[in-house]
């Protein structure tokens, strides 16, 4: 399960790429370019027929792996089936083929579903007003808390620090340094819960913000999270709500009503929108009525019913995005709110939070589960119990081997050995069975054939690579060998 590269069974005996007629006067390279500049020779393009370049492109595909070919219990990243239903609204042509310049009295369509977006998005999570322009989840952090920046400074209150729970999320520290404050870490009791003597010996007055995510990141909900909003909001903190869990909540209860002031979401997780490779997410950001004058400009606006973007905004943090979000996500989005509807995100959520359970019940006595059960809509587990000097490394590449993506592992930090699993609420029992029955079988391998387990993947395009050299002396591109 090897392919060459294209540059590699390339064979000079063909002729180079035809290009198409350019469409423009031809000028003198010379004229236009320094001397410098130019080649002295054709640049050396692989020369392949074009069924053999079709080829060589779908055998690279076949090698990756995705949502689409095997389960992928990838904790944190909620990576949920994307139904066929939402590309097909999405490839509509008059959502697919607008200009996103156009004038406004010509997108009506488009604003019309933004607005709807927003208000859904709004209901449920419990919020007065929702930008659309973060393109991913820690682009909405980034804006949440600039805007929690924004509405302190309007009120001459500089505050300097925001606090983040020892198992959060490594961007949310990474979100609150970049917008320039302080990180202050608030320790995890040991139910995996924020520990609330902690929390209170950190806040006070150069507290900006709280971030948490609920259920927290070992799959905890935290049941004193009124307490925790009634502590934070006595020192004039905000509380930001990290969206990346919400799949655990939908239709149940609202970060709104726990007391959250600003929250963003995960349109790539939660909503069943793909996940990029870099992009393009969505994340969008919601606030309370009190922060809505800094959202981002535009917002859009709903008037006897017809649409406009609003950009008179003065306390605005301006704009976050270029044009106004990445606007096939938000398509794809709003037709699995409208195909699920209320009950149905509802029992979505259940069935994400039963999945989960059932996979830690099914692997009871064989990984260490630091916190009691139940758990929401994951579960953290600890490798550290495997025979013979196993670890959670060997556990992910023995499933790579037995055809599952590996589950998050190492994260979060607070769990040694960590092995992190959620199901989603999008596979069936069957998928649910085959991957405890994998994980016992490797689990039963480290104690009977500990060296097999080690050398796992055997049978893929790339077996066990040496991941500290590679993180350490990356090789980022091909070079092509000078000629004998």
């Amino acid at each position: 399960m090897t392919e060459s590269l294209a540059f590699e069974k390339s064979r000079d005996s063909l002729p180079g790429p035809r290009l198409p007629a350019a469409g423009v006067p031809e000028l003198d390279p010379a004229s236009v370019l320094p001397t410098g500049s130019l080649r002295s020779a054709a640049p050396p393009l692989p020369r392949l027929s074009e069924p053999e370049l079709m080829r060589h492109f779908s055998r690279l595909g076949a090698m990756n792996y995705s949502i689409s070919q095997n389960f992928y219990p990838l904790g944190s990243c909620t990576m949920k089936y994307n139904p066929v239903v939402n590309e097909v609204a999405a490839s509509l042509p008059g959502f697919a083929l607008l200009h996103p310049y156009q004038p406004e009295e010509t997108a009506q369509g488009a604003l019309e579903l933004m607005w709807d977006l927003e208000r859904a998005l709004c209901e449920i999570v419990g919020m007065d007003r929702m930008s659309l322009q973060p393109a991913a989840g820690a682009h909405g952090e980034w804006a949440g808390l600039r805007m929690i920046q924004a509405f302190h400074e309007s009120r001459g209150d500089l505050r300097t620090e925001v606090l983040v729970p020892d198992s959060a999320h490594g961007t949310n520290p990474a979100s609150a340094a970049l917008c320039g404050f302080r990180v202050v870490e608030v320790k995890s009791a040991p139910d995996g819960r924020v520990s609330l003597t902690d929390l209170e010996a950190k806040l006070g007055p150069q507290t900006a913000a709280l971030m948490l995510t609920n259920p927290n990141t070992v799959g905890t909900f935290e049941k004193d999270i009124l307490e925790i909003a009634r502590m934070v909001h006595a020192v004039g903190a905000k509380l930001y709500y990290d969206g990346a869990n919400l799949n655990a909540l939908m239709g149940i209860c609202r970060p709104g009503d726990m007391g959250f002031d600003v929250v963003h979401l995960n349109l790539h997780k939660t909503f069943t929108t793909p996940h990029g490779g870099g992009g393009p997410g969505a994340g969008p950001v919601g606030v309370r009525s009190e922060m809505e004058p800094f959202l981002p400009t535009p917002t859009v606006e709903s008037s006897n019913g017809s649409f406009r973007l609003d950009y008179d905004r003065p306390q605005s943090i301006g704009r976050v995005r270029s044009f106004y979000g990445n606007f096939g996500m938000l398509v794809r989005a709003l037709t699995y709110i409208l195909a699920m509807g209320g009950d149905g995100l509802k029992q979505a959520s259940l069935d994400a939070v039963l999945a989960a359970n059932y996979v830690r019940h099914g692997l009871d006595g064989v990984l260490e589960f630091p916190q009691p059960p139940p758990c929401k809509h994951e579960f953290v587990a600890s490798a550290r119990n495997l025979p013979n000097g196993m670890r959670a490394l060997d556990l992910a590449k023995g499933l790579l081997e037995r055809g599952f993506y590996a589950p998050t592992i190492y994260f979060p930090l607070i769990v040694p050995e960590a092995v992190m699993v959620e199901p989603t609420e999008t596979e069936s029992k069957a998928t649910l069975d085959a991957f405890i029955a994998a994980v016992r079988e490797i689990a039963q391998l480290a104690q009977d054939d500990p060296d097999r387990l080690h050398r796992e993947p055997t049978s893929l395009p790339v077996g066990r690579l040496d991941e500290v050299a590679a993180a350490r002396n990356p090789v980022l591109r091909w070079t092509l060998a000078a000629p004998d």
